[in-house]
C-alpha cells in the first residue's frame, strides 16, 4: 500500500476515471471542493446566527472576537466550506432576519457560474504613442500583423487609435477614425472578420460604428459604456460589449488612486453598468467584464483583484483580463516594458486560473503555448 497527497483540479473528471458510478460523481466532487467568501459589513446578530448555521453542518465562519459580545453593529467575516456545505447553508439561510436571506442569494449566485473556453486576444494599436512600441502599427503593417497573429492562433484581435496609457493626450474623434479607417477598410474588403473575430479598442460612437460596419463584432470601451450610444450601437449590430472599470480618466487615473475595498467598489460599478446595459437592450451573455488593471489603481488594487477575481463571475458574465507588459510588472520587479513577457504570463496564467476567459496580449505565440501547457497541467 502507498499513500500520497495530490491537488485535484477537476473533481468530477478525477472521479470519473476512478471509474465512480454514478451520482457519485457529482456528490462527492462537490465534497471536494473548498470555497471561501468574505463577507462585508455583516450585521452582528447575522454573523452569529451565520456562525452558528455554519458548525452546524460542518462548515466554518471566521470572525473577529468582539462578534460574539456584539461590541460592534457590523464586522467583516470569512465563510469557509465545500461546495456541499454552502449550498446547504444558502438554502438554510434564506429564512434566517438580519440580512441573512440577501447572503444567501449572493451565495447562491456565486455557485452557479459558468465555464468559459479561454481565448487569447491579440492586441494591435494604430498610433504612434501607446506604451509598448511593439503594439504599433498602421495601414499595411497593421494587416501583415493580424495575418501573424491568426497564424499564431489568436481568437480575436482587439485594435484601437488611441493610447490609454497614463497621461496619454486627447485624440479628437476625427483623428481617431482617420487613423483606423485603413485598417477597417482592409479587414472589410479582404473580409478577415470571417478568419477571425475583431473588436474595436474605441469609445467614441463614430469610430464604433465604422468598425461595426466593417465586420467587427466586440466593442471594447474603456470607459466601461459611459455613453449610452455605445451601447445602442452595440445592440442595434448585435455586437459584444466589453465593459472596463476606471477610477478617472487616463489623463487622471493614476494621481492617488484610493478605494476604501478595491473588491466592493469595483464589483458594484459593474452591478450598475450590466443593468443599465440590459435597460437598454443588451442580453447579459454578450457583456464582457474587465476590471482594468492599471486603470486607477495602485499595485496593491491591481493584486487583489487578481486574486479574486473569481468573484466577478458571479455575474454571469465572461471575464476579460488585460495585464500585457503592463507597469505592476515593474512595481514587483523592476523589468523595461520590453522585457516583461515572463511577468505578462504568471499574471494571466493566475488571471485565468481565477476565471479569467479572455486573455488580452502583445504575445500570441507564447500565450498560446503557455496556455496549452497549463491547460495540461489542470486536467
Amino acid at each position: 500500500m502507498n499513500l500520497y497527497q495530490i491537488k485535484i483540479n477537476q473533481p468530477k473528471r478525477f472521479l470519473t476515471q476512478l471509474n465512480v458510478q454514478g451520482a457519485g460523481v457529482a456528490i462527492m466532487a462537490k465534497k471536494m471542493e473548498l470555497l471561501t467568501f468574505m463577507i462585508k459589513d455583516l450585521r452582528t446578530p447575522a454573523a452569529n446566527i451565520l456562525k452558528q448555521d455554519a458548525l452546524s453542518i460542518g462548515a466554518e465562519l471566521a470572525v473577529p472576537s468582539g462578534v460574539i459580545t456584539c461590541e460592534k453593529e457590523q464586522y467583516d467575516c470569512l465563510l469557509i466550506g465545500t461546495r456541499k456545505q454552502i449550498e446547504i447553508l444558502s438554502r438554510k439561510e434564506l429564512a434566517q432576519p438580519f440580512g441573512l436571506k440577501d447572503v444567501a442569494k449572493a451565495l447562491q449566485l456565486s455557485l452557479k457560474v459558468e465555464a468559459y473556453s479561454t481565448q487569447i486576444m491579440g492586441v494591435i494599436n494604430a498610433n504612434e504613442d501607446s506604451f509598448f512600441a511593439g503594439s504599433r502599427f498602421l495601414e499595411e503593417d497593421a494587416i501583415f500583423k493580424i495575418e501573424q497573429m491568426i497564424q499564431e492562433g489568436a481568437d480575436m484581435i482587439d485594435i484601437g487609435a488611441v493610447s490609454s496609457r497614463p497621461n496619454a493626450p486627447l485624440v479628437a474623434a476625427k483623428e481617431e477614425l482617420a487613423r483606423i479607417k485603413p485598417i477597417c477598410d482592409l479587414i472589410h474588403t479582404q473580409k478577415l472578420y470571417e478568419t477571425v473575430r475583431f473588436s474595436i479598442d474605441s469609445y467614441t460612437p463614430s469610430v464604433i460604428e465604422y468598425a461595426l460596419k466593417s465586420g467587427f463584432t466586440l466593442v471594447n470601451d474603456i470607459t466601461g459604456a459611459v455613453d449610452e450610444e455605445v451601447i445602442k450601437l452595440a445592440v442595434a449590430y448585435g455586437a459584444k460589449l466589453c465593459i472596463m472599470h476606471m477610477q478617472g480618466t487616463p489623463q487622471t487615473m493614476q494621481i492617488n488612486p484610493s478605494y476604501e475595498d478595491v473588491m466592493v467598489e469595483v464589483s458594484a460599478f459593474f452591478e450598475e453598468r450590466i443593468a443599465k446595459c440590459e435597460r437598454l437592450g443588451m442580453k447579459r451573455e454578450d457583456i464582457i467584464l474587465d476590471v482594468g488593471i492599471g486603470f486607477g489603481k495602485h499595485l496593491e488594487h491591481n493584486l487583489s483583484l487578481i486574486k479574486n477575481l473569481r468573484h466577478f463571475r458571479k455575474f454571469g458574465c465572461e471575464i476579460l483580463i488585460g495585464a500585457s507588459r503592463k507597469s505592476m510588472i515593474d512595481k514587483i520587479i523592476a523589468t523595461p516594458t520590453e522585457e516583461r513577457l515572463a511577468g505578462t504570463l504568471a499574471i494571466h496564467l493566475k488571471a485565468v486560473e481565477q476565471g479569467a476567459s479572455i486573455v488580452r496580449c502583445h504575445d500570441v505565440k507564447e500565450h498560446r503555448q503557455a496556455l496549452a501547457v497549463w491547460k495540461e497541467l489542470n486536467t
